[in-house]
C-alpha cells in the first residue's frame, strides 16, 4: 500500500516537469518523486477500497542516482508499493547519464544532483531534459547561483552557460583564471530559483544534539609543518603544496587524544556509526575496536561490509565513499572522527541515521575538534554552510 504524509503530497501537488525537490535527509524523496510520477506524470489513481492502481498514461521510467544506491537498489525497494512495471524502469548511476541522452518522452528522477559546470554530464542532462520530463532530487541545493546554471538552461531561461554569464556575472580583472567577483540581476535569479525550487520539510520528530569534545594536538610539530614547512612524518622538508594542509591534519587527526575521547563515547553508547577522513585514521580505529574487542566493519573503498548486527557494534564509514545512499534505524548516535571539507557530504552524512522511520527520538553527533587553527577553519566553514578552502586559508 502506497503511503505518503501529508507534506510528501503538498511536495507532489507543487511540483511540475523541471523541478528541484529539495528536502533534509530522510524525509522521503525518492517517496515523494515516485508519488509525483505516479499521480502527475502518468495520472494515476489508486481504488481506495480494492488498493487497485490504474494509470491512464503510462511512461518509462529513467532513475539516475550514486553507484551505490543502484548496486543496493534503494530505489528498488522504494518503488515496491507502487508496482510499477519493471520493463519499463531503468535505474543507473550518473556514470552512465550518457548512454541515456537519446531517450524520448520518458520521464527522468536525477538524484542526488552532480550538475556542475559544463562537462559531459551536464551536455547529456541537457539532451535528455530537452526531450523528457524530469525532477531533480537535492538534501543540498546551490551554495552560489552558478551552481545552478545547468538547470536554468534546462529551463530555458537561458540559452547557454555564456548567456547566463552575460547577464548575471561580472569577473575579477586581474585574475589567471575566470573567477566571478559578484552577481547582478540577483531579483531575477531569485525569481528563476523560486519557480522551480520546490521545498518539502516534515514535522521535527527528532531532536539533533551536536557535542563537540575537545581533543590535544601536537603543537610543535603543528609549528614544524605550517611555519618551517617540514615533513615530520618523513623528516624531510614539503615540496608540494598541496601537501601542507593533509599534514596538518596528520599532526591534528593522529593524536592519541582522539582516541581517547572516542573510547568516552563508545562506553556511553552501544552502537555507533564512525565517519573518518584518511587510512591512517582508519588503522587507528581499527586498532582501538580489536584493543577493546568490539564487534566491527567498515564502508571505504575497499571493503562494502553490511551494517553489523547485535547489541555492541560500531561501523566505521570513509566520508567520501559511504557518506550517501544507505539508511540506518537501528542506532541514535554518529561520531566524526574528523572533520570532511564539505558541507554537502557533512549534512548527507548526518542523515544516514535521521530516517522517517528511526525509532529514535534524540540522535547525537559527536565532533572530535582540536584547537589547531585548520580544525578550527574548517569548522567556521561548516557552520556557515560553506566548503572549507585550502587555498584560502593558506593565503594563496
Amino acid at each position: 500500500m502506497i503511503e505518503l504524509d501529508d507534506y510528501q503530497q503538498d511536495a507532489i501537488d507543487r511540483l511540475k516537469n523541471g523541478s528541484i525537490l529539495y528536502a533534509d535527509v530522510g524525509t522521503g524523496k525518492s517517496r515523494t518523486a515516485l508519488g509525483y510520477f505516479l499521480f502527475k506524470e502518468c495520472e494515476g489513481s489508486i481504488n481506495k477500497s480494492t488498493g487497485y492502481i490504474s494509470i491512464k498514461k503510462p511512461k518509462d521510467l529513467y532513475i539516475i542516482t550514486t553507484a551505490k544506491k543502484r548496486d543496493d537498489k534503494e530505489w528498488e525497494k522504494e518503488m515496491t508499493p507502487f508496482l510499477f512495471d519493471n520493463d519499463h524502469v531503468t535505474v543507473d548511476s550518473w556514470n552512465n547519464i550518457k548512454k541515456y541522452q537519446n531517450v524520448y518522452g520518458s520521464f527522468f528522477i536525477f538524484d542526488e544532483q552532480r550538475l556542475v559546470g559544463s562537462g559531459a554530464w551536464v551536455k547529456a542532462f541537457y539532451k535528455i531534459a530537452n526531450k523528457n520530463h524530469w525532477i531533480l532530487l537535492t538534501a543540498t541545493p546551490g551554495d552560489a547561483w552558478k551552481d545552478y546554471i545547468p538547470v536554468f538552461v534546462a529551463n530555458r531561461f537561458y540559452k547557454n552557460k555564456t548567456d547566463f554569464e552575460r547577464q548575471h556575472c561580472v569577473f575579477k580583472r586581474f585574475s589567471k583564471y575566470p573567477q566571478i567577483e559578484r552577481y547582478i540581476g540577483n531579483r531575477i535569479l531569485s525569481e528563476h530559483r523560486d519557480q522551480i525550487l520546490v521545498r518539502m520539510s516534515k514535522e521535527l520528530t527528532t531532536n539533533r544534539n551536536h557535542i563537540y569534545l575537545n581533543c590535544m594536538y601536537n603543537k610543535d610539530k603543528y609549528r614544524l609543518v605550517s611555519k618551517d614547512h617540514w615533513d615530520v612524518f618523513d623528516n624531510k622538508p614539503i615540496e608540494e603544496t598541496g601537501k601542507m594542509c593533509y599534514l596538518m591534519r596528520k599532526v591534528v587527526n593522529s593524536d592519541l587524544s582522539r582516541l581517547n575521547q572516542l573510547m568516552t563515547i563508545l562506553e556511553e553508547h552501544k552502537r555507533t556509526i564512525i565517519f573518518y577522513n584518511f587510512t591512517y585514521e582508519l588503522e587507528m580505529i581499527r586498532d582501538l575496536m580489536k584493543q577493546i574487542d568490539l564487534k566491527y566493519a567498515e564502508w571505504n573503498g575497499q571493503k562494502h561490509e553490511r551494517l553489523p548486527e547485535g547489541d555492541r557494534w560500531c561501523y566505521i564509514v570513509q566520508y567520501t565513499a559511504g557518506a550517501e545512499g544507505w539508511e540506518c534505524t537501528s542506532t541514535d548516535t554518529i561520531i566524526f572522527f574528523s572533520q570532511n571539507y564539505s558541507y554537502k557530504i557533512l549534512t548527507q552524512s548526518e542523515g544516514r541515521i535521521d530516517r522517517r522511520n528511526t525509532p529514535y527520538k534524540n540522535l547525537y553527533y559527536y565532533h572530535l575538534i582540536s584547537n589547531a587553527p585548520i580544525d578550527k577553519g574548517i569548522l567556521r566553514s561548516l557552520k556557515c554552510k560553506k566548503d572549507f578552502n585550502e587555498k584560502s586559508f593558506l593565503g594563496r
